[in-house]
């Protein structure tokens, strides 16, 4: 990665950042959890610059500005929110899952093999 791509990502995450300190403080919460949640199992595109994280903020300033209170916006299972909004994307778990599938099949192979 060049220099001039990371200088450019840092200022398009401080960008990101000030809108989300723009928020009411309820979003500004519910917001950062969501941001916790979506790092920890969240899809492996979410680290391909801002797109999931600023459509949330899009979507958290228009219920802001309609004086909607941030769980009106999300509902009240912040998770199952998060959840749906990555339901179609691969995630780190999905890569975890495969590589531990993919090495229980060669190992069984292995023990297949000797005991022919």
């Amino acid at each position: 990665m060049k220099i001039r791509n990371i200088i450019e990502g840092k200022k398009e995450w401080r960008a990101h950042m000030a809108r989300v300190k723009g928020l009411p403080q309820d979003y500004q919460i519910v917001y950062k959890e969501i941001q916790k949640y979506l790092f920890k199992v969240g899809p492996v595109e979410l680290t391909n610059g801002t797109g999931l994280l600023s459509g949330i903020v899009d979507l958290f300033e228009e219920g802001a500005v309609l004086g909607k209170s941030v769980l009106e916006v999300t509902g009240s299972d912040v998770a199952a929110f998060c959840d749906d909004l990555i339901k179609d994307s691969k995630t780190y778990a999905d890569i975890y899952q495969e590589s531990v599938d993919q090495e229980v099949r060669k190992a069984m192979k292995k023990v297949t093999d000797k005991t022919k």
